[in-house]
Formats: structure tokens, C-alpha cells, sequence
């Protein structure tokens, strides 16, 4: 779709061209009724340009994307507390979600019914379909502050299996048979969809910050982590991946002034997005900026400065062509600052090959 009608911490390299202008970003869109309070989370359907965001207004949202940019509501169901979580199945037919009330639903794009089909002791703080097993039946993971994830077969009441977790989950992505849940106290759990049932590894994360965000890579071979110091970290599943190619590198922070005594800003990163052809991936923090990296030559693609609004996720269309960013409140500070003029507003933004295209690695 062409939108509008068109182990070791490391130093990221920028160019001055990386820099991007307001004028940029003048021409993304916004997204038509956005949510009342909060955005929490963002999800692309991977068959038509259908886009779900849930809010802490209660409410999953459903819209469909015109060509020319152009938005409409096509669904909305409720919880009875705010949603945390949203994901899209395979097929592009449901989405679940996840939140407060302790239960994980589904809605169905066909019916317009939504139904309860997860629940845990605890909120649920992330959601996906997943391939688990060799049955080629996608079921529903979901992931608790009660410690817990739990798969669920849509077909049947109780979860299909239970594991404990050695902390309350924070964050959960999934690719291929790849899933890692991020929990309290810098865990890491690292699962093998082929055996869903068990841990596969347990890692501490080597960021020494509090885990805010994981994403796997579309290779489903490793993640990034996100921490609330201002650093990303990428990693790989196989230790000797990760002995060679691993690393750490800072961003979301404002630059110290010179002085003795100078202190930097550091903002938490919010949110981490792969490109699904290029694999190069976006940052977007609390800082309210985001960004475009390479993490195979370690560069920076394409940043953007401060928009007035931390940004609490993000997401890619299904092909790349789109990025949509939430300008919206991420709790960081408090319920103090949840001011009743608080932006909450969705942009999309149409992607060029400069900000999201690997650069060719040079030859060692």
C-alpha cells in the first residue's frame, strides 16, 4: 500500500543527513476518533490495512486505512478496565487483547462479536497468537503480572498449559517459533514454540535498568531489549550469535551540557518496531522522538526530535509502508501528569526508503 497516495555496548553512527526536519512529518496523518484516555498499544492486521489500538479508556478500536491516508472506525469492543495489550491472528479474521479486568478477549472481524477467552489472577500486560506445536493451530498466548503465561486453545475454556515465570510479565513478542517474555527484576525468557510448555533459557538482561519493551527480529533468531535508562540492547537466541554480533548502545537521552558536574536527561524506551522486509527497526521513548536503526551496521537510519507527547508505542503496516506512532500519555511520571489536555492521537506516517533501508555493511 503506498500511503497518501505515494554482549558489549557499542557506538551507533550517525550523519548529519540522519537528522530529520518537522516538515518531514507534516504531511502524517491522523488517525480518524482516536481513544478518549491513553493509548497502550498498537497492532497491524498482516493481511489488509486494518489497524487496532487499545486504550485505557476501556476500548479496542478498529480502523481501516484508505490509500490516500484517509481513516474510518470499523469495529470498537470493550473490557471492563484498561487494555494494556492488542494483537492480530494470523489470518487477519481476529484480534485479542489484554488488560486490567484480568481477561484476555477475542473479537471476531466477521460476527462483530467479542468473547471472554483468558483470564489470570492478575492484569494481563501482553497478548499474541502464536504457532505453537506442530499442529499449525495458532492459539493465544498471554502473559500476567501473576507471574504466569498461559497459551489458550480457542476451542476449548481452560488454558492448554501454564507456566510459572519468575516475575510479573512487563512485555512479550513473538516471531516464527520464536517467544520471549520480559518480566520484573531484568529476566529474560527466552521459549521455543516447538515445546511451548517449557523455558528454553533464562537470561538476566544485560541492560541494568528495568525492562520496558521486547521485540523479536522478523528472522526469529534474537530480540532487542528496551530499558527504562535509555539504552537498547540486541541479542541473539544462540550464544555464539551473541558473542559475535551483540550489543548495547544508548539513545533517548538529551545531550549533558559541558561542566563538571553536567547531568543528561535519560527517557525510557517505550517502544521497539522491526520493518517486516528490511528488518531494520524503529526506538520511540519517552522522550517523544523516534527512530530508524540498522543494528547489522550499527547505524542510525533516520531520527526525528521531540514532538511535545511522549510516544508509548508504535507498529509497522504489514509490508513497511506505513508507521504509525502514538503521541499520548506513558505513565512515566505519575498520574500527576495525566493532564486533561494531554494529546492522544495516532499519526501515520509514510515511510521512505532512506529512513528505513539497511545501509550496505562494509567489507572488513
Amino acid at each position: 500500500m503506498s500511503l497518501f497516495g505515494s554482549t558489549t555496548t557499542s557506538t551507533i553512527g550517525t550523519a548529519s543527513s540522519s537528522t530529520g526536519s518537522a516538515a518531514e512529518l507534516s504531511g502524517d496523518r491522523v488517525l480518524t476518533s482516536p481513544p478518549e484516555d491513553s493509548i497502550s498499544d498498537l497492532s497491524f492486521s498482516p493481511q489488509a490495512e486494518f489497524l487496532a489500538v487499545s486504550s485505557w479508556d476501556k476500548k479496542v478500536r478498529i480502523y481501516e486505512l484508505a490509500a490516500n491516508g484517509d481513516s474510518q472506525g470499523k469495529a470498537l469492543y470493550e473490557h471492563q478496565g484498561p487494555v494494556l495489550s492488542v494483537h492480530w491472528s494470523k489470518d487477519g479474521t481476529k484480534v485479542v487483547s489484554g488488560g486490567t479486568d484480568k481477561a484476555g478477549r477475542l473479537f471476531d472481524l466477521q460476527s462483530g462479536q467479542s468473547t471472554q477467552i483468558a483470564a489470570h489472577d492478575a492484569a494481563i500486560r501482553s497478548v499474541r497468537f502464536v504457532d505453537a506445536g506442530n499442529t499449525g493451530q495458532q492459539i493465544v498466548a498471554t502473559g500476567s503480572w501473576d507471574k504466569t503465561l498461559k497459551y489458550w486453545d480457542l476451542r476449548t475454556p481452560n488454558p492448554v498449559s501454564t507456566v510459572q515465570l519468575p516475575e510479573r510479565v512487563y512485555t512479550m513478542d513473538v516471531q516464527q517459533k520464536l517467544l520471549v517474555v520480559g518480566t520484573a527484576e531484568r529476566h529474560i525468557c527466552i521459549f521455543d514454540l516447538s515445546n511451548p510448555g517449557n523455558i528454553f533459557k533464562t537470561i538476566q538482561s544485560q541492560l541494568k535498568m528495568q525492562t520496558r519493551v521486547i521485540s523479536c527480529y522478523p528472522a526469529g533468531n534474537g530480540f532487542a531489549v528496551g530499558s527504562i535508562e535509555g539504552r537498547c540492547a540486541i541479542q541473539y537466541v544462540e550464544d555464539r550469535e551473541q558473542q559475535k554480533l551483540g550489543f548495547s548502545f544508548k539513545c533517548h537521552r538529551d545531550n549533558a551540557p559541558p561542566g563538571p558536574r553536567a547531568e543528561a536527561n535519560v527517557y525510557a524506551v517505550n517502544a521497539i518496531s522491526f520493518h517486516p522486509q528490511y528488518g531494520t527497526f524503529s526506538t520511540a521513548g519517552a522522550d517523544g522522538s523516534f527512530h530508524f536503526w540498522d543494528k547489522d551496521s550499527k547505524h542510525r537510519l533516520k531520527g526525528y526530535s521531540a514532538l511535545g507527547a511522549t510516544i508509548p508505542c508504535t507498529a509497522f503496516n504489514r509490508n513497511g509502508t506505513i508507521f504509525a506512532y502514538a503521541l499520548s500519555y506513558d505513565w512515566s511520571k505519575g498520574y500527576q501528569f495525566n493532564k486533561p489536555d494531554y494529546p492522544n492521537v495516532v499519526k501515520l506516517h509514510p515511510t521512505r526508503d532512506e529512513e528505513v533501508k539497511p545501509r550496505p555493511l562494509k567489507k572488513r
